[in-house]
């Protein structure tokens, strides 16, 4: 469960950065070694999950590392060009 921070951001109008980092950081610092869960956790909270979701990815994602993310996450993304 999300908890009181989620429920306090509800549906993203009228969140702003001071709602959204703050509100990042607390998953972060509830999932630190989990991506999966971590991911789970944000985008639950509802509000702008992509750009939720993309902050706490990124910070868990260079905790867990590349092994951390789930493969079939990994196979399901975009080809990115090299």
């Amino acid at each position: 469960m999300p908890g009181k921070a989620a429920e306090i951001l509800g549906s993203g109008e009228d969140v702003s950065a001071q709602d959204t980092v703050p509100y990042c950081l607390w998953n972060v610092a509830t999932c630190p070694d989990s991506y999966e869960e971590a991911m789970w956790r944000t985008v639950s909270g509802l509000g702008d999950r992509d750009t939720t979701c993309a902050i706490v990815g990124g910070i868990v994602a260079l905790r867990v590392g590349e092994r951390g993310v789930p493969t079939a996450w990994v196979r399901a993304g975009e080809q990115l060009p090299t």
